[in-house]
């Protein structure tokens, strides 16, 4: 009998590409996703506590859930993610009508838990966090989701211990997964018409590297072979930790055709002392080395990076570092956040934190030179021929369509002909927006 089934995902790409094995682990079970909460089964809450906001919207949703179980009691709620991992049991204190709560390593055994939920009639709890766990073999499904690009996990977990972090304490120490198995993915995803693949992980830099889950390839290794299947178009990955930038891995970025030319380098601050207070492990000064290295490898390569704002003990001269770094490197684009206490994160101790109205200050006026900067940037296209890959169609008006260049820029252009995403052609750029380009195609 077919049932339905409602995922709600929050935060980053790894949760993004959890709830696509969810579905499809679901799908085999018969399971049908819906967009309308209202008729579903099962509805999953995959969430994020990266920062608080993130937390706080996971939390806000659990009440429209409550009442959908008060109207249909047969529905199972299952809550995965950050939030699960972090609050485990303790959630059923608060929400006692959560069916499943269970941890990023266990979205492998939701069809189990979710019969088991419907047969015992008991909430079911795995939040085990272990460093044995093994990435499982995993072949997507094209049934949902873009059929000319995804996303392949290559690893799991972290063991950086930034001290504003939560992710050793959500998503565990590091796991690269099987180098075979990830190949396998890619294969069979690029003999089923992909053309883009993005790598993800905490830190990809350090794929490969570590105990138990060694591999005998490392990371840059790894984006040859990937790049070597025959029919993909464009490569990419996501994300890095400067400080386990390599030679090899910037060298790659001319040496391999399909690898796209963005670079998402998170910097977080732009001063050393609160650099070493988030326990970063480099300089601001070795940043910048790596950011000019890259670039004289990859004059054209895009840049964007994440910052926090109003980490305790930041001052004016620090903010200002921060500032002058945005200068300097000139970002594409920037993900900025103000400074949140997050649970199990060491700098949740730290005295000295910084006052709101100071942080929402900071943070307005980085954002606001930020797309100053962005703006200029895009205006520097104008006039430039670009190959892009076609998204899709706007709704409105007719014969405009959207794709992305290979710096990631999106490009708004208008075109008779019918296309399908996942087309490459060129596309001269006219003219240029906050957060897009337009252009007409060639």
């Amino acid at each position: 009998m077919t049932q339905l089934l409602y995922i709600e995902t929050f935060g980053c790409q790894m949760n993004e590409r959890d709830s696509e094995i969810m579905a499809q682990l679901l799908g085999e079970q018969a399971y049908l996703q819906t967009d309308q909460p209202e008729l579903a089964d099962v509805v999953v809450v995959n969430t994020c506590s990266i920062r608080g906001k993130a937390a706080h919207k996971a939390y806000s949703c659990f009440g429209r859930y409550k009442k959908l179980k008060e109207k249909k009691p047969d529905l199972i709620l299952a809550v995965t993610g950050c939030v699960a991992q972090q609050d485990g049991a303790a959630l059923l204190e608060r929400m006692p009508y959560i069916d499943i709560v269970m941890g990023p390593q266990a979205i492998y055994t939701l069809p189990s838990l979710v019969a088991a939920a419907r047969r015992d009639k008991m909430p079911q709890v795995v939040t085990d966090l272990s460093a044995e766990f093994v990435i499982p073999p995993f072949l997507p499904s094209l049934a949902e989701g873009p059929a000319h690009k995804r996303f392949i996990t290559i690893m799991q977990g972290c063991d950086n211990f930034c001290t504003y972090c939560v992710v050793p304490y959500t998503r565990g120490r590091e796991i690269s997964r099987n180098f075979a198995d990830i190949m396998g993915e890619a294969t069979h995803l690029v003999s089923h018409g992909v053309k883009e693949i993005t790598l993800i992980g905490q830190n990809v830099n350090s794929y490969g590297k570590k105990g138990a889950h060694r591999q005998s390839q490392g990371f840059p290794e790894l984006l040859r072979a990937v790049a070597g299947i025959d029919g993909l178009e464009r490569l990419r990955f996501t994300t890095s930790h400067p400080k386990d930038l390599s030679e090899e891995l910037m060298r790659c970025f001319v040496e391999i055709p399909s690898l796209c030319p963005h670079f998402h380098l998170p910097v977080q601050s732009g001063s050393n002392s609160i650099l070493s207070r988030m326990n970063r492990k480099y300089t601001i000064e070795a940043y910048l080395d790596k950011v000019a290295r890259l670039r004289e490898y990859r004059p054209d390569i895009a840049l964007t990076t994440d910052i926090i704002v109003g980490f305790p003990g930041e001052t004016d001269d620090d903010f200002a570092a921060t500032m002058q770094t945005l200068e300097t490197v000139r970002y594409h684009g920037s993900y900025s956040f103000k400074y949140s206490d997050r649970p199990n994160a060491k700098a949740a101790d730290f005295p000295d934190k910084i006052v709101e109205e100071v942080k929402t200050e900071r943070l307005a006026r980085l954002q606001a030179r930020q797309e100053e900067i962005a703006l200029a940037l895009k205006q520097a296209e104008i006039g430039r021929i670009v190959e892009v890959m076609v998204e899709g169609a706007s709704k409105a008006p007719a014969n405009q369509w959207s794709g992305r260049t290979g710096s990631n820029q999106i490009v708004n252009f208008s075109c008779a002909s019918q296309l399908v995403p996942g087309d490459l052609l060129m596309v001269e750029i006219e003219g240029a927006c906050q957060n897009s380009l337009r252009g007409k195609m060639i």
